[in-house]
């Protein structure tokens, strides 16, 4: 059959990302993007280590990272994602940077990750005082603290659930059942600006607007915050369903700072 009035497929945009080898949520990066954007997913190498402190140095090292971007280049993506919390806070914000600048050197486009998505999302909101829900033990979930310490982001609320191992099968209830005890906030630091799920391996995509609209505050997550951030580099929009990263008119309902939104530059 001639098919040639349909004219080929349209030029191809693809976001590369590179995921830590136990990553199991590629559909929900999917969920985010728009129909004229590919993704293109890799993994690091895999390694008998569990979710710990250990494991985020092992799959953010410089050259795993470099040798993930160099295979992906084949697809000829316009930007490159790390999409791994854990493994882009462990090294404070210097160590993001620097993972950043080792993505680059290996594809040759430009690069960001989950930790540093996040801050990006903070500054876009104007938001500086955050509680965090985290599926980590102790030790990872206070390196996650230091790192936005570090990026003059006070933590005003914290709930964890000390896992090692098989995160992506925590259900949504109990994602919303910390994200509610984590959003009263705590005495010392009063009511969070917004709350943020960490973890890429941690589904949170259904339940965000429902806890936007329990918490009136943004609710942000790892995956969200990566895919937004990667898209807006190539020009395109994040798809979510009243998201307030994402849509001005789920943010007007939304209780948000006022006054300059920037995070200090370090």
């Amino acid at each position: 059959m001639d098919v040639s009035f349909l004219g080929g497929p349209h030029p191809q945009r693809g976001v590369g990302v590179v995921a830590p080898f136990d990553f199991a949520l590629d559909r929900e990066l999917w969920r985010w993007v728009p129909d004229e954007v590919s993704l293109h997913l890799t993994r690091t190498p895999f390694v008998p280590v569990e979710v710990s402190l250990d494991l985020a140095r092992l799959v953010s090292e410089h050259e795993t990272l470099r040798d993930a971007t160099r295979a992906l280049s084949a697809a000829e993506p316009r930007v490159l994602a790390y999409a791994c919390t854990s493994g882009s806070f462990v090294g404070g914000v210097a160590g993001e940077r620097a993972m950043c600048q080792a993505m680059e050197s290996g594809g040759e486009v430009p690069a960001l990750t989950t930790s540093g998505a996040l801050l990006e999302a903070l500054t876009e909101l104007g938001v500086r005082r955050v509680a965090i829900v985290t599926p980590y033990t102790r030790s990872v979930t206070q390196s996650l603290e230091d790192y936005l310490a570090e990026a003059g982001v006070t933590v005003a609320g914290r709930e964890g659930l000390g896992l090692t191992r098989h995160i992506w099968k925590v259900p949504y209830r109990d994602v919303a059942d910390m994200a509610r005890h984590a959003g009263r906030g705590t005495a010392d630091a009063g009511p969070p600006e917004a709350l943020f799920i960490s973890c890429t391996n941690l589904p949170t995509y259904d339940v965000i607007p429902q806890l936007e609209a329990e918490l009136r505050i943004p609710v942000l997550s790892a995956n969200q915050v990566t895919m937004w951030a990667a898209l807006r580099r190539i020009g395109a929009g994040a798809v979510g369903p009243y998201q307030a990263l994402l849509s001005e008119a789920a943010r007007g309902s939304l209780a948000l700072p006022e006054g300059p939104p920037a995070l200090p530059e370090l």
